[in-house]
């Protein structure tokens, strides 16, 4: 299976962290944040990866090159301008192929072992689901007890932005611009998500107090 980091945003959270440096390859623990993803998706025996990029994409090219440093093979997928979630699936699926794949958004931190997830089956996507975190209570689907994804219900958790998603749910989608999340609760009144609820460490790095906190985690 191939896996597909997301990393072309512009980490304007992040400012002035970012003013000068990619999102992706801030240090955590004495290594970008982009290399613990790499380094967790080696050791679940993924080793091709594609990376979409375009906020100083040289930069993040430059400093990962072609993956053989760190045990994978990384195929580039570049954006003149950010295509958003959806848009970046899609201008990538050349790269990805057919078969379902792991997504992993590249401003997250997670334990969870990839290679733990169940296949897809019929359905177009998995989602791995946590508890709400204090600033996002409110979260963003519901999993019932059959393990489906709901985009209402109660209660309800917050998507990690980490699945497995079937290319067939971005591939008649024009290209250009466009989120990836109406997809996905056009697909959840099809009934073909499915959802597991991760009960590990999973920290959205998305503000620089975020990142020293988790910093400071993985130093203890």
């Amino acid at each position: 299976m191939k896996a597909m980091i997301l990393a072309a945003g512009l980490g304007t959270r992040m400012r002035p962290l970012t003013d000068h440096y990619p999102k992706p390859l801030l240090p955590v623990a004495g290594r970008p944040l982009i290399v613990h993803h790499l380094a967790r998706l080696r050791a679940a025996g993924i080793h091709e990866v594609v990376i979409n990029v375009s906020y100083r994409a040289e930069q993040i090219i430059a400093a990962l090159g072609d993956g053989r440093e760190y045990g994978v093979r990384i195929a580039w997928s570049r954006e003149e301008t950010p295509l958003e979630t959806g848009g970046g699936i899609r201008q990538a699926l050349s790269l990805l192929g057919e078969s379902p794949f792991l997504l992993v958004n590249g401003d997250i931190w997670c334990d969870l072992d990839p290679a733990a997830l169940p296949p897809l089956g019929d359905d177009l996507a998995r989602l791995v689901l946590v508890d709400n975190p204090a600033h996002h209570a409110r979260g963003d689907f519901h999993l019932d007890a059959a393990g489906r994804v709901h985009a209402e219900g109660e209660p309800r958790l917050t998507f990690a932005g980490i699945s497995l998603l079937d290319p067939a749910l971005v591939a008649d989608e024009p290209e250009g611009a466009f989120a990836l999340a109406p997809l996905l609760r056009r697909a959840m009144q099809d009934d073909r998500v499915a959802g597991q609820h991760h009960r590990g460490h999973w920290v959205d790095v998305g503000t620089p107090a975020r990142l020293a906190e988790l910093d400071r985690r993985l130093r203890v």
